[in-house]
This record gives structure tokens, C-alpha cells and sequence, in this order.
């Protein structure tokens, strides 16, 4: 039973009545939120200094006053009598029950009240204690940090839809471009940075309909991009296969953005550099492992492989250089290996803790 019994069975020294009731006056005068005594028939016997300031009373004495009765019947509300009544009955306490009300001296005010027995071991006679918390102004922020929310999901919905739509405008520019220039490399660098605009719209589409600002399902996500991908660079005449194995794992949106053009880039790559056009069994895979903070993606194709670089030449291209410095914003290191087999380039991310000597 949550109650309070007052006993004096082992009084460590004997106060008389008189100075135990003005001592328990004091206390309650100390208590910085609002608080009443009520006998069983809800009259106030004792009411805090702070009740009077909060509520506008001074001047006045509330004692002997049925509480429902107090500042014109502003505390007269038929689930607070039930509660009230609750607690006699069942001798269950009553913890933050709200009231929202318009007070006649101090405006609308939204009151948090708190309520519970104290049972005396002496006689049959029980009071109650009724605490007040102004909760207005917590109301009042928090009614703002809501709207203030909602407006930046507003926000963040029009930018998103400005993002999508610039890059397509930049995607088909660039076509348009690749379609009308003489030179033939020229005319590959644009395709090229076409391909790459339209792999960042991809990333950014996905994450969008995925996150919404919450942790990013990392094997849904790059499901549907792979997917994305698939249709758009394999469609229906050429024999490869994009699969994507995953563990259960979210990562923040700015990580997954990360990780989402580092896939598309290495699947890009693969699709146009690891198969020859009469290659069966072609199959990329795209692999997510993890394990406590560390993780591990995987991109991997059956593909010819790389032929070795000559001495002196340069290490990668734009994609090399894109793929190092993505996992560098990730904490990762990249690894790859390439043999008649095919290619295999592993994204770690790892978190070793060195143990005391």
C-alpha cells in the first residue's frame, strides 16, 4: 500500500502538540511547489505559502474550505472528486494528473497535481496531501520543440524534392551534352559524370523514402538501390546477376549516404569493366556484415579481374579516388583484390581496444 503512516511508537524525543503542529506548518510553508492538507472530507487544514503566491491568494485564509469551494470553484472538476475519492477508497495514490484550466486571477495555467494518504497510527482519521507543479511553461516549450520539428520535416521534405529534381536536370543536361560534342572522350566524360549524377539521385531517392530522418535499415536500403541500379544498367539484355546480402544492422543517414555511392560506384564499375559481353554466370554481390560497432562491406564480382598497373602509373581513377575518400569519412579502410577470378573490394570498419598491460 503506497501510504505514509505517522507512528510514535519509539520517539526518539517528546515534542509537545503544539510546537509538532507548528513545526509541521513550517515545513509545508518550505515547500517550494504549491501544497494543501485535506481531512477525509476534502476541507483544507493547512495550505504553503507557496499555494497562496502561486494561485493569488493572499490575504486570504483557505483553511476549513471545502477544496472544490477555493477561488470561486476553480478546483471543482468531477475527475479530480474521483480521484480524491479513489484515494479513500482504495488507498492508491494519485500521480501527475493534469489540469488545464482558466484561473480568474492568474490566466490559463496547466497544473501537474500529486496526491497521497498519510495514515496517523493513533485514531481512524486520515489526511491528505495535494501537491501542485506548474507545468505551463514546460508545456509551452514543448508545444514549440514540436512545432519547431515538424516545420524542419517540412523543410527537409521541399529540399529533398528541390535536390531530386536539380539532379535531373543536371542528368540530362549532361546527356544532352554527351550527345552533341565531336570528341569521342569528351563525349565518355560526360557520359561518365551523367552515370555518377544519376548514381547520387539514386542514393539520395533511396534515402529518402528509407530514412526520414530516423536510423537507416542498411539491408533495405541497399536493396532497392541495387535494384535501382539493376534496372537501370543491366535491364533485360545482359545476363548478370546483383545481389545483396546483408545483416541486420541501421547506420545514421549521413553514413549511409556514404555507403550508398560507395556501392554504386564499385557496382558501376563492375558492370562496365568486369564482364565481357559473352560471359555466363555473370553475378555481382554486394555484402553487409556486422558485428557490435565494427562492420565490413563487401563488393564483389566473377569477372575478369584487373590487369596489373604498369610502374609509375597512376594508382585508380576518379572512382578509386571517390570509393578512399567515402571510407575515409567512415573510419574505413579499403581493400582489393583482383585475379582471373574476379574482384573483390572489402570496406572495413573496425574498433580494436587495446587491452591494459
Amino acid at each position: 500500500m503506497d501510504t505514509l503512516t505517522l507512528s510514535k511508537a519509539a520517539p526518539v524525543v517528546d515534542i509537545p502538540v503544539g510546537i509538532a503542529l507548528a513545526l509541521a506548518h513550517a515545513i509545508i510553508d518550505t515547500v517550494r511547489d504549491p501544497l494543501l492538507v485535506l481531512d477525509p472530507a476534502h476541507r483544507i487544514t493547512a495550505a504553503s505559502r507557496s499555494f497562496y503566491q502561486t494561485f493569488n491568494l493572499a490575504g486570504e485564509d483557505v483553511r476549513g474550505q471545502l477544496l472544490f469551494d477555493v477561488d470561486g470553484g476553480q478546483w471543482n472538476i468531477p475527475e479530480l472528486r474521483t480521484l480524491l475519492e479513489t484515494i479513500a477508497k482504495d488507498h492508491a495514490p494519485v500521480e501527475k494528473y493534469e489540469v488545464d484550466r482558466e484561473f480568474p486571477r492568474i490566466g490559463r495555467r496547466i497544473m501537474c497535481l500529486s496526491a497521497r494518504e498519510v495514515f496517523y497510527e493513533q485514531g481512524t482519521n486520515a489526511s491528505i496531501l495535494l501537491a501542485f507543479e506548474d507545468i505551463t511553461d514546460r508545456h509551452t516549450i514543448e508545444q514549440q520543440v514540436q512545432e519547431l520539428l515538424q516545420e524542419k520535416d517540412m523543410l527537409l521534405e521541399e529540399l529533398q524534392h528541390r535536390v531530386a529534381n536539380s539532379l535531373q536536370i543536371i542528368a540530362s543536361i549532361l546527356l544532352i551534352k554527351a550527345r552533341t560534342v565531336q570528341s569521342e572522350e569528351t563525349r565518355l566524360q560526360l557520359e561518365d559524370a551523367h552515370q555518377r549524377v544519376l548514381s547520387v539521385a539514386a542514393v539520395q531517392r533511396h534515402l529518402h523514402v528509407s530514412g526520414g530522418g530516423k536510423p537507416i535499415v542498411i539491408g533495405d536500403y541497399l536493396t532497392k538501390l541495387c535494384e535501382t541500379l539493376a534496372q537501370s544498367m543491366i535491364g533485360d539484355s545482359r545476363p548478370i546477376v546483383l545481389n545483396v546480402v546483408s545483416d541486420a544492422g541501421t547506420a545514421a543517414s549521413h553514413q549511409a549516404v556514404s555507403i550508398g555511392l560507395i556501392v554504386t560506384e564499385l557496382v558501376m564499375n563492375a558492370l562496365k569493366h568486369a564482364f565481357s559481353a559473352d560471359k555466363k554466370g555473370a553475378a555481382i554481390i554486394v555484402s553487409y556484415k556486422v558485428a557490435d560497432t565494427d562492420w565490413k562491406l563487401t563488393i564483389s564480382d566473377n569477372g575478369a579481374g584487373k590487369s596489373e598497373a604498369k610502374p609509375g602509373a597512376a594508382k585508380g581513377g576518379l572512382g578509386t579516388s571517390l570509393v578512399r575518400s567515402l571510407a575515409k569519412q567512415l573510419d574505413a579502410t579499403v581493400d582489393t583484390k583482383s585475379d582471373s577470378h574476379g574482384t573483390v573490394v572489402a570496406v572495413t570498419h573496425a574498433t580494436f581496444k587495446a587491452k591494459a598491460a
